[in-house]
This record gives structure tokens, sequence and C-alpha cells, in this order.
């Protein structure tokens, strides 16, 4: 990964570079962002640039044997740890080692084909939706293991731990010590949408590079740069993907000749009390997968915040496409009152998490619909 195939974030990237630069680069980092941002990427690129044997002033060269290996995530002094699923005690140590090198494999998978995508990614795209992963004790005795070993090529060694707010308590507390003085030339860097929920005493020891969300232009110019869509799909991409880069790869199937027209078409029959075609609605999402679904009650939380400004006559804010916004505003000023869209919003937001935890598709769907049909009757 270099800094180049990274969208946009010119002040963080040059943060970054100058920090390796003038010899400002700290042995701990934490770089936390939103769901979709490019705290994984970003990582990986300045992993990338401290690795590489011919530097620019912006980015790594992309040609040498380190950068070459980066890519593939496979140099010899680049570290992972990341969640996997808990092992019983009594199971054979050398099984347990073949899984680790599967894990390893896996995650690596993960990360070239998803490298903007969230934990809920990673235990879809491993198929753990019913199993509990974690950072154990011995992935936390592991990881000071393999740091106290001299590199393999005699530069930087680096450990970068993947949603290090999956790390077992023991195994946090571990690592405090080395987090504080590591070896010579090693670096931490951790990667985390939920930095709220690592121990103050981990949060104490790093260097925090804020991440930000991705903006509608840079998702777009990033779309249509790579020949992922046209222009006016992209632009509908954008919007509904709200910053993530992650959301926007997974909604390009589904841009305003699915996604958008399928939120319009379920707000009136809302609004009608079409009970008969909103079961039937019900039936159809939940034969979708688990992400098409979390994508439509994404896409259901920016249409209704379209609502919402434009309610608030915050015209200049909103994000729409033209084709939307006579929808919008007849929705706005006709069915739904600022308050209702406050509820409305609290609903999706709802219905979004309990999908995240492996709830009943059908009957999420149908309460969040009973939601809507009961705030639009009384607008």
């Amino acid at each position: 990964m270099q800094f180049a195939e990274i969208p946009g974030l010119p002040e963080t990237k040059e943060k970054l570079i100058n920090a390796v630069k003038f010899n400002h680069l700290a042995h701990a980092l934490l770089f936390h962002g939103p769901e979709g941002s490019a705290n994984l990427t970003l990582a990986l690129a300045l992993a990338t640039y401290l690795f590489c044997e011919n530097p620019g002033e912006l980015d790594s060269c992309g040609t040498c044997s380190s950068c070459q290996r980066m890519k593939k995530l496979i140099l010899p002094d680049m570290n992972f740890a990341f969640p996997e699923v808990g092992k019983d005690k009594d199971e054979d140590k050398k099984d347990d080692e073949e899984d680790k090198t599967d894990n390893l494999s896996r995650w690596r998978e993960f990360v070239q084909y998803q490298p903007y995508g969230s934990i809920h990614d990673f235990i879809y795209f491993l198929g753990f939706e019913k199993k509990q992963l974690n950072i154990s004790r011995a992935a936390g005795r592991r990881i000071i293991q393999t740091l106290s070993l001299m590199s393999f090529e005699g530069g930087y060694k680096i450990m970068l731990i993947w949603a290090p707010e999956y790390m077992h308590p023991s195994a946090a507390n571990s690592l405090l010590k080395i987090l504080e003085e590591p070896p010579a030339k090693t670096i931490f860097i951790l990667v985390t949408a939920q930095a709220d929920q690592l121990l103050t005493t981990i949060l104490s020891r790093t260097q925090k590079i804020l991440v930000r969300a991705f903006t509608d232009e840079e998702i777009k110019s990033h779309l249509v740069d790579q020949g992922l869509c046209d222009p006016k799909s992209a632009e509908q991409v954008a919007m509904l993907a709200d910053g993530n880069l992650g959301e926007a790869f997974r909604l390009l199937d589904n841009t305003e000749d699915h996604t958008v027209r399928e939120i319009r078409d379920w707000f009136r029959l809302c609004a009608s009390k079409n009970m008969k075609e909103i079961f039937s609605l019900s039936d159809l999402f939940h034969k979708r997968d688990k992400e098409a679904q979390k994508s439509m009650m994404l896409a259901g939380l920016n249409v209704t915040r379209e609502i919402m400004l434009k309610n608030l006559d915050i015209d200049q804010l909103l994000r729409t496409t033209e084709e939307d916004l006579d929808f919008i505003s007849k929705i706005s000023k006709k069915v739904l009152t600022e308050d209702h869209v406050e509820k409305m919003y609290e609903a999706f937001n709802k219905a979004h998490y309990h999908l995240e935890r492996n709830g009943n598709a059908k009957m999420i769907f149908t309460d969040l619909s009973m939601d809507l049909l009961l705030l639009m009757a009384k607008s």
C-alpha cells in the first residue's frame, strides 16, 4: 500500500511523511477514525514507506523488494495481530499453530480484498457471525515474544495491531511495558475505529493520528478514477456512503436504480399503510445477505438526514441529487415533522445495530416499518 493509492487526505499524509523525515515519529502510534476511513490503509502506507529501500519525498518507491512484499503483506519484519476466534485450553498445540497460520493468511486476503472494511466485515468475510473474536492473552504473549527477536533484515520491526479494542484486558496490560519501552527500531501501530473502548493506559502510551472520514468529492473522484462507475453513479454512491469508502464499494451495485428507489418506495408504502406490500418487502429483505441489509439501513439513514436538513431549510448542506430532491421536498413538508424525523433516525440506527448483532432480519425490518408507519400517521 502506498500513500498515492489512498484518495484524498493530503494533510494526514504530509504529517506522517514529515514525522519520518524529521525523525519525529513516535514508537507507538494509534490510527483512529470512523469505519470506512483510511485508518488501516494509512498505517500500511506508513509501514511501506519505512521499509522502502528508495523512499521519495512524498511516497515509497513501489518497486523495490520491500515495497513489493508489503503489497502482499509478507515482509518478515511486518507483524500483525488481530481478533481471532478463541480456543479451548485442551486443543492440540500443533493444530492451534496451523489455525493461526491460516488465520493470518485469511486476514491478509481480507485486507487486500477490503482495505476499508470494518471488524464486522471481517467477521462476515470469515463466516464467523455466531462466534466470539478477541485478541487473547496468548496472543499478547506472542506479540512480546515476536518483538524480542532480532529484525530479519536489520531495519525496522513493526507490530500492527488491528482492532485493539478486542484485546483481552490481560493481553492489553501485558503490553504496557513494551509499549512504553520497546526495543530499538521497533514501532507499534494500533488501528481502530473505536478508540473510546481502549484502556486509558494504552491511550496514554500512543501518539494519536486522527483519520477523518472521506469527503463526498474524494469518494466520487476515487470511484471515477478507478473506472468503477460513471460520475453520476459515483455522486449517488458518495452521498449514500457518508464518508465510508468501504460502504461506497458495497453500494456500487445498488446506486440510484436500486437502493434509493427502494427507500422511496418503502417510505411511500409506510405512508399509505399498505401492509400487504410491507410484509412482502420484509420477506425480500430477509432473503438478502447481511451486508446488503446493512447497506439499505445506512441508505435509509442518509435519506432521513436529507429530510431533516430540508425540514430545517438548510439546503446548502443537502447532498441529494436533483432526481431525489423532489421526493425529499415532498415528504419533508407533507409527511414528516422535525420531531418525527429525529425519531425515524433513531429507529434506523437501532435497526442497523440489531442487524450487526445478528438479529432476525425479517423481524427487524417489519418492526422498523411499523415505526415508520406510525410516525408518518402522526405527522
